[in-house]
């Protein structure tokens, strides 16, 4: 947050569902920041109730030049976005890139569930994360969680969050129809989902009553491997990964266990909690499991206590989910399969996923520590984007401190060290002016609408 601070002009744009860039433009402005903000659709605008905000309500192929046009005339000398790869959040950072702008990303906690994600340029494979390890050996061993306070999150606020925010989107379409969220959000479609999510978890946990403590048995414990799924939609698996799908990954993982790992291990798939409204990968893994011929070995869970099984796995396989941050924590070797910013020799299975079935490389927990230390300072914001958000309180309070008291005050919010000696375009002047990349030019059959000031949906 340090680094944001720098900014004297901040743009907010699309963020996570609920209050929490609302609250994140009260922090700013505490500190005398002035900040603006663009709505994409009604769910955006309900939860925003601070100044400066502004509708963006014309077309994808109008949007670069009327986001340049906006920096240019606002003097913007920060975008801060959640959700990297969604479509006008990929074409705004090649606006900043072009403006001289800094680009900031909020992304869900690396460390969950009592932070969230905060890094300039891009998160999780776009980290500025070091991944040589050698950078980390010589940071003190700091247990760097001792800060966080408990959020509150809750799964019964999210749900009601993404329902008010579905039916807003819904009631305000005709005034943003030109808009398309990176997902479907039909209000009635929304909540009958999370109602479905209600009644799979209690059907889930009548089914798998008693698996848990089976698999953490003395008689199964560390004999399987853990692969937890990540959501359907995510776009880590999307952008940074050769799969196409997480059905494609499940298939992948089976088929080399099957093919490859001791005939006295077992296979544990864990369902993504967020996931449950969504999807359930139950027929596949049973049909797949059926043609590879190791039925009896292969177990789909889906509301289990993680910590307990990532103590018991012997690895984990995963995608690049931060589930692989929480088996380091408890020591448990992983094996990444797609692009990961936490992929460093010491920490991860450096092998092929043939070799991790028969022999998972330990996980240095000194390296681990140091690691952790380093993340946590640079990266992890102590908040939640659906329940309360303990660091933007602080940050607010750093406000009415000396600069030296606000430093002391704040543990565990401030981003990279290596980012404060970058130049920051805050000295007061416009930003330089440049062409975008691909946007289209002003000209005959093309009038891009200026940004209008309009007040709150």
């Amino acid at each position: 947050m340090h680094c944001l601070l720098r900014h004297e002009r901040v743009l907010l744009l699309q963020g996570p569902m609920g209050r929490f860039f609302d609250r994140l433009a009260q922090s700013l402005a505490a500190h005398g920041k002035q900040v603006h903000k663009v709505h994409f659709n009604g769910g955006d605008a309900l939860f925003y109730r601070q100044p400066g905000a502004l509708n963006f309500t014309g077309s994808d192929e109008g949007w670069p030049l009327w986001l340049q046009r906006l920096v240019e005339e606002q003097g913007i000398q920060a975008i801060v976005v959640f959700g990297q790869m969604r479509p006008m959040h990929r074409v705004a950072r090649r606006v900043a890139q072009a403006l001289g702008c800094a680009f900031y990303v909020f992304e869900e906690g690396y460390l969950r569930p009592d932070y969230v994600t905060l890094e300039r340029d891009g998160v999780n494979a776009y980290s500025s994360l070091s991944r040589d390890p050698a950078v980390y050996r010589s940071h003190p061993r700091i247990r760097a969680d001792q800060f966080a306070v408990p959020t509150g999150q809750t799964f019964r606020g999210i749900a009601w969050t993404s329902m008010a925010y579905s039916l807003a989107c819904a009631l305000a379409w005709p005034r943003f129809r030109h808009h398309r969220y990176h997902r479907p959000l039909h209000p009635i479609a929304e909540g009958l989902r999370w109602v479905r999510s209600g009644w799979r978890k209690q059907i889930f946990k009548l089914r798998e009553r008693g698996k848990q403590e089976d698999l953490c048995s003395p008689a199964l414990s560390g004999r399987w491997f853990l692969v937890p799924l990540q959501v359907h939609n995510d776009s880590q698996v999307l952008f940074h990964s050769a799969f196409e799908s997480i059905e494609d990954f499940i298939q992948d993982v089976m088929q080399s266990f099957a093919a490859h790992a001791p005939a006295d291990v077992e296979l544990v798939l864990k369902q993504h909690p967020l996931d449950r409204p969504y999807k359930d990968y139950g027929p596949l893994i049973e049909h797949l499991a059926r043609w590879l011929g190791i039925e009896a070995r292969v177990h789909y869970l889906h509301d289990q206590h993680m910590p307990t099984l990532l103590r018991h796995a012997r690895g984990v396989v995963t995608i690049n989910s931060t589930a692989g941050l929480q088996a380091l924590y408890h020591g448990t070797p992983v094996k990444t399969l797609g692009d990961c910013f936490y992929d460093i020799p010491g920490l991860t299975h450096s092998g092929t996923l043939q070799q991790f079935w028969h022999q998972p490389q330990p996980v240095d927990k000194a390296l681990y520590w140091r690691f952790r230390a380093v993340m946590t300072e640079q990266t992890q914001l102590n908040a939640s984007f659906y329940a309360r958000a303990p660091g933007l309180d602080r940050v607010r309070r750093m406000a009415t401190l000396s600069e030296d008291e606000a430093g002391a005050a704040v543990p565990g919010v401030h981003l990279a060290t290596s980012m404060d000696a970058r130049d920051l375009p805050g000295d007061g002047l416009q930003p330089p002016q440049a062409a975008v990349p691909n946007a289209p030019q002003e000209g005959r059959g093309s009038s891009p609408e200026r940004p209008r000031r309009v007040s709150n949906f």
